[in-house]
């Protein structure tokens, strides 16, 4: 058996297909050719390339580098008018592997103007980049902590057990990733942003998208290189202050029971596409007080699917899925409704169909709780030595989200005992004049990263303007709008910013049936652009690393 220990050195060992693309550290120009498709699937045009950037910024003499694994989705679009980086949340989503499949890319595509092409990388710490953040060298030890990862209200005793399991999971990281830990912070991943920018040979200049918690990467960018920044979009945004001075991300669920009651307004109110709410006159308020009800009793009285099991962890965690994006709804409606109506075996046929409990590989199940952890723990400047004095922080959530409030705990609980210092944190403030203008993008109805958070940032960017998208879900994605695509289309081709309190209204009304981006895209850009009905409800790489936990029992 390989230990996590061994896999990162052997990681940075470049493989042969690596060096016939990479280029010595200090070289600027870039190589691109064939992509290795088991690590960059792709149903459009990809190039791929290898950059050497420093392992550690703060050894300027050191000769240890780190190759970035790049990814170039061409543009439709020749000649192309430069690069476009992104980086689509966690932290620690993978960017490689989803950036090339068809949905997404048409999608970014035409939300750029179809000018430009797509680039991304894995970040250090993520399942991708060659210095993952893999905390456990023993396989049952792996599978023991992704079997009992829960959310903070299962129980009188969980929050204990979350206590305890964030120190386990701090120690651990400590034990097997001291210096690759260190080597993780959001700072150092800015810094090879601007090396990619650099070994583009394009103008200098940082063109870059950032969804959910890459708001907060951007940010931190913009705050470190001003001068570099040539276009920016902070869409989904975190409040960057709460992610490095605070014990948790309190402002992020600001708006997750609204949007979640949203879920049965808005089912009442198309009831002919609503499951829950077909053939009977219940209300919203009755509707959403029935799911509460079969939380509470799932929590004393799991049930069971034939093999599946469905207790309050397994289901809060699939209603906290919902929130990612409303075109989810009609579907989450209809799986909820067969669990109310005891159609048990169907239950077991959808997730057997669906494929939610084929977990096969712990090391990589874990990978994305790992990656948050290395990377938000590292940046986060705040630690807490007592359970006590962690109590008034979990209240502070449990009064924020009845949905979402219990199901930051066991992050934030290794985070406040985390052990591992990065060589270089972020700790200056967000108050940023930037060679050019930022454009900030928040929901109305976002549950994961409020409004409220897109203003107060985008108050600190001297300069820059707001978009409202009057939709629900997570970042501008989750909401297909013509007015988005205009807005942010003109503001890539020229540099046009929104006016002041400008609002983009959603293309569907909620619950409406094969809901997608299609139908913008063709109206802004002509029929037959954009391919079939595609879901947009479940787009990879916007989630905010908080995926739904095994069912499987």
């Amino acid at each position: 058996m390989v230990s996590s220990r061994g896999a990162v050195e052997f990681f940075l060992i470049p493989s042969f297909f690596a060096l016939s693309l990479a280029q010595p550290f200090g070289t600027s120009k870039l190589q691109w050719g064939p992509c290795n498709e088991t690590e960059v699937p792709s149903d459009v045009p990809v190039e791929c390339s290898v950059l050497y950037v420093p392992l550690d910024y703060t050894e300027p003499n050191s000769n240890e580098t780190l190759p970035l694994d790049l990814v170039k989705v061409l543009s439709p679009v020749k000649p192309s008018r430069g690069s476009i980086l992104f980086n689509f949340g966690g932290p620690g989503e993978p960017s490689r592997s989803v950036i090339g499949g068809q949905t997404l890319a048409e999608n970014l595509f035409a939300l750029t103007d179809r000018q430009f092409d797509l680039v991304t990388f894995d970040p250090r710490g993520t399942s991708g980049s060659k210095i993952p953040m893999n905390c456990f060298e023993v396989e049952s030890d792996a599978w023991s902590f992704l079997y009992d990862i829960s959310v903070g209200n299962q129980s009188e005793v969980e929050l204990g057990r979350q206590w305890a399991r964030g120190k386990m999971l701090a120690d651990a990281c400590l034990r097997t990733q001291n210096k690759t830990g260190s080597l993780l912070s959001s700072a150092f991943v800015a810094r090879d942003m601007i090396q990619i920018v650099d070994a583009l040979q394009e103008d200098g200049l940082l063109r870059y998208w950032g969804f959910s918690y890459g708001t907060t990467l951007g940010a931190t960018a913009a705050a470190m290189f001003p001068d570099r920044v040539e276009k920016m979009i902070l869409d989904g945004v975190q409040n960057p202050h709460d992610y490095y001075h605070e014990q948790a991300n309190f402002q992020e669920w600001t708006d997750s029971d609204a949007e979640f009651s949203a879920i049965f307004t808005g089912c009442v109110a198309n009831r002919d596409n609503c499951a829950l709410a077909t053939g009977n006159n219940k209300t919203a308020a009755e509707l959403e007080q029935e799911v509460w009800d079969l939380l509470d009793t799932v929590k004393y009285h799991p049930l069971f699917a034939r093999n599946y099991l469905l207790d309050y962890n397994n289901l809060k965690s699939y209603l906290v899925q919902q929130l990612y994006g409303s075109a989810g709804w009609p579907a989450g409606a209809v799986f909820i409704n067969f669990i109310l109506t005891g159609q048990l075996d169907t239950v077991a046929d959808v997730l057997d169909a669906t494929g939610q409990a084929n977990v096969t590989d712990p090391f990589a199940t874990l990978s994305l709780y790992q990656a948050l952890a290395g990377i938000y723990c590292g940046d986060n400047q705040v630690r807490t030595e007592k359970f006590e004095d962690f109590l008034p922080a979990v209240e502070r959530l449990y009064s924020t989200s009845r949905i979402l409030g219990d199901g930051a705990i066991g992050v934030a609980s290794a985070c406040q005992q985390w052990k591992i210092e990065p060589k270089e944190r972020y700790t200056g403030d967000f108050n940023v004049k930037t060679k050019s203008p930022v454009l900030f993008i928040g929901n109305t109805f976002d549950g994961l990263t409020p409004l409220v958070s897109a203003k107060n940032v985008s108050s600190t960017f001297e300069g820059s303007a707001l978009l409202t998208v009057n939709g629900y879900g997570h970042s501008s994605l989750a909401v297909p709008s013509a007015c988005t695509l205009r807005t942010t289309s003109a503001y890539w081709s020229n540099g046009t910013l929104p006016a002041e309190g400008m609002v983009c209204e959603a293309h569907f009304p909620l619950f409406s049936p094969g809901a997608s981006w299609v139908d913008p895209i063709n109206e802004v850009y002509g029929n037959g652009t954009a391919t079939a009905k595609r879901d947009v409800s479940h787009l990879h790489g916007f989630r905010r690393s908080l995926a739904p936990l095994p069912l499987k029992w």
